[in-house]
């Protein structure tokens, strides 16, 4: 299929084949019929990716801060890595559109195939012949409105929420700065509410076009017109609000908004405007300043937008989805024309072109829709404190089959990658992709961009959306698993059952019923060639510096801090319900590393956590007696290194500073070399021992009975928080 995208680098537009989405439980599969530019977010985003670095870092600010934390905590080189690998991909553009539902998802019973939806989101209503759409970001179409004017949808969502925050009443009188797309719609939806609107934009056009669609008197907010219309509707008092829908760098419109406004009267800001507030005037009124997210409640939660849990009724009463509806509802009714909105309609194959006639001026447009061509039905998509507890470890039993597949000498390891994320693109692939003897042969996503941006940057041969096909190619050696956690153990079972090696990201599993999954399709199969991204005991400096500690004879002590911060809000980390907790999915990376430097797996686990938030002391034992402490905090100092470990035994001392320096005290001391660049945490030689066992047939990097106690263990730690006693690790025979 086709998709619209931008290189946020270059600025580059292109419409680029991609392959066409999975539809996923929990949403539809919608071939669009027409999708909505807008003219000024979209606009704004083709502006700033035409942008030199410098202008695009001074129009980010906040994504500035962030790399500056990214680089203290991970080391310039892995972040510029990280952060060129996100500004040379494609990224997708537009967020509303109207279309067909082509295939319908596991629980959806509101909507069926042939149904016509209008749907939301910058992530799901994209300028593409297909998207995968959520149940929360799309209503059906009342009967009747036609699909153009549906199309409108979301950018009516976002009027509509901003209007609802001015808590409009009959008989007011309002003032919206901004006659683009937004204000247009601001204005009819205030008029349909009993509002008188005043509105105010330096184009004459929209000016003559906001006064045909319902507002009072419109005019340039330089001119004297606008602020005679208000004394003369207000008796001199000022509006009532004031809706901000203008954009760029002036303050004009935060200071027209207060000359203009009545005593302690309401300010909205809906657009992306200067907002330098002149202090004196917003104090001396008291005016209420408010802001506008977006579509309405729901917007940025992914339980709401990806997992379909809608707020009830009786405490939220307009959300995203029934916002959406209701704006839908009164373009079906009449009571909000979008026809006179639209100056332009394109051919979907003509995109390239129409952002570059928007962007240079030459088409002055307020709405701007592109078409899609109808597809024929063959080439459409197939429906379809007691007592201390203790906690198994599975046991791991091979079946009779084949343990490593046999492979010509010197053919290349041909590789599939299922999930092509950041961790992928910016730790594995990179790695993968300038080795001798690797073939990149398939990527799989669901989402159809990021599985294209893969095969453009990466070389894969092919780029798709059926993981079935994959599994069933005999010419792939191996596959990754690289997706978000809840996924990893099931797609894990099903590759091990089709005979391929897996390497599959951490965690392997995010409960005992998973693990138990996965071990059991290894007993079925016979096929046990798994490896987990357990890296840092790959990390060079940590095996020379284990080298160099010697053979233990007594027991140790071993102290792991990691400073894990704070995740941004929204991050899919925080979805506890669905990916685990943030130990469950990261924490295996110390158990093993711990495991590995101590050379056995733990016998207990013993947890305890400060409520209020995720950080853990988390205590593991051993069989010779030795113990490790691995204190997990998430409420500590973002500039202070991340991992810092300290091994004591035997009189001798092993420490690590954050993979940058290691140092091992005894008899003589032994100090590494700062490293200059980046700090190694062993991808690059897990990778080359992974590829050196797919290749040779040898065995695994890391035996299976290890992954399976380090998974074990790190799952142990919420049965020892729930027991408050030491969980023991009991080994199943």
């Amino acid at each position: 299929m086709k998709q619209v995208v931008q290189n946020y680098k270059s600025g580059e537009l292109a419409v680029l084949d991609v392959p066409v989405p999975g539809c996923k439980p929990g949403g539809v599969l919608v071939r669009s019929a027409y999708s909505l530019i807008s003219t000024g977010t979209e606009l704004m985003k083709v502006s700033e990716a035409g942008m030199s670095m410098l202008g695009k870092a001074r129009s980010r600010p906040d994504q500035v801060a962030k790399v500056m934390q990214s680089v203290a905590t991970n080391g310039l080189p892995a972040t510029y890595r990280k952060v060129m690998g996100k500004l040379d991909s494609y990224t997708p553009l537009g967020y509303s559109l109207c279309g067909v539902v082509e295939q319908v998802g596991a629980g959806i019973d509101d909507v069926k195939a042939g149904d016509l939806v209008a749907c939301a989101g910058n992530e799901h209503a994209l300028h593409a012949e297909l998207n995968w759409v959520p149940k929360n970001l799309y209503t059906p179409v009342p009967d009747g409105l036609a699909p153009r004017h549906a199309a409108f949808g979301t950018v009516g969502s976002i009027a509509m929420q901003g209007v609802r925050q001015g808590e409009p009443q009959l008989g007011e009188v309002a003032l919206v700065i901004g006659l683009g797309l937004i204000g247009q719609l601001v204005v009819q939806l205030l008029a349909a509410s009993g509002v008188r609107v005043v509105g105010a934009d330096p184009d004459p056009t929209r000016c003559e076009l906001a006064a045909r669609l319902g507002a009072v008197a419109c005019g340039d907010p330089a001119s004297a017109a606008v602020e005679a219309a208000v004394a003369e509707l207000t008796d001199g008092h000022g509006v009532d609000q004031v809706y901000l829908a203008a954009g760029g760098g002036s303050n004009q419109p935060v200071e027209l908004a207060a000359r203009l406004c009545r005593d302690r009267g309401r300010v909205v800001d809906i657009g992306k405007c200067r907002l330098d507030l002149p202090w004196n005037a917003y104090y001396e009124k008291e005016l209420d300043v408010r802001f506008s997210r977006s579509y309405g409640p729901g917007r940025y939660d992914p339980e709401y937008e990806l997992e379909g849990r809608d707020y009830p009724i009786g405490y939220v009463r307009w959300t995203e989805r029934r916002n959406l509806a209701c704006f839908l509802d009164l373009v079906a009714r009449g009571s909000v024309d979008v026809e006179p909105l639209v100056s332009h309609v394109a051919d979907f194959d003509d995109a390239v072109d129409t952002y570059r006639r928007l962007k240079d001026g030459e088409l002055k447009a307020v709405a701007v829709l592109f078409r899609y061509p109808e597809q024929p039905a063959e080439e459409r998509v197939a429906e379809g404190a007691a007592e201390a507890p203790s906690v198994a470890v599975p046991a791991v039993r091979r079946g009779g089959g084949a343990s490593a597949p046999a492979r010509a000498v010197n053919s290349s390891v041909r590789l599939a990658f299922v999930g092509a994320g950041n961790y992928a693109t910016s730790m594995l692939l990179p790695h993968l992709s300038q080795r001798d003897g690797v073939e990149l042969a398939t990527v799989v996503t669901t989402t159809a961009l990021s599985a294209a941006n893969a095969q453009r940057k990466f070389g894969f041969a092919e780029a798709t959306t059926d993981l079935d096909a994959v599994l069933g190619d005999t010419s792939i050696d191996a596959v990754f698993v690289v997706t978000r956690h809840s996924s990893h153990a099931e797609l894990t079972r099903k590759a091990l059952l089709a005979g391929k090696t897996v390497f599959v990201e951490k965690p392997l599993a995010l409960t005992e019923d998973e693990l138990a999954g996965v071990l059991a399709a290894v007993e079925e199969s016979g096929n046990d060639r798994l490896q987990v991204g357990f890296n840092r005991r790959f990390a060079p400096l940590l095996t020379e510096a284990k080298e160099r500690l010697g053979a233990r004879t007594g027991p140790a002590s071993l102290r792991y801090l990691v400073n894990a911060g704070q995740l941004q809000h929204g991050s899919w980390y925080l979805r506890q319900g669905t990916e685990g907790s943030r130990f469950e999915g990261e924490g295996g990376h110390f158990v093993d590393t711990a495991s590995w430097l101590l050379d056995a797996d733990p016998v207990s686990v013993y947890a305890v956590a400060p409520s209020g938030n995720e950080d853990l002391q988390v205590l593991l034992r051993y069989p010779d007696g030795s113990t490790a402490t691995i204190s997990y905090v998430t409420t500590g100092a973002p500039g202070f290194p991340k991992e810092t470990l300290d091994l004591l035994a035997d009189g001798k001392v092993l420490k690590l500073d954050d993979f940058v320096r290691a140092s091992v005290y005894g008899r003589k001391r032994w100090v590494s070399s700062r490293l200059p660049k980046a700090r190694d945490k062993g991808q690059s030689a897990e990778l080359a021992a992974f590829i050196k066992a797919v290749r040779t047939g040898g065995p695994m990097p890391v035996p299976l009975e290890s992954l399976v106690a380090t998974t074990a263990a790190t799952l142990a730690v919420r049965s020892a928080l729930a027991a408050g006693a030491p969980v023991t690790l009991e080994r199943a025979r």
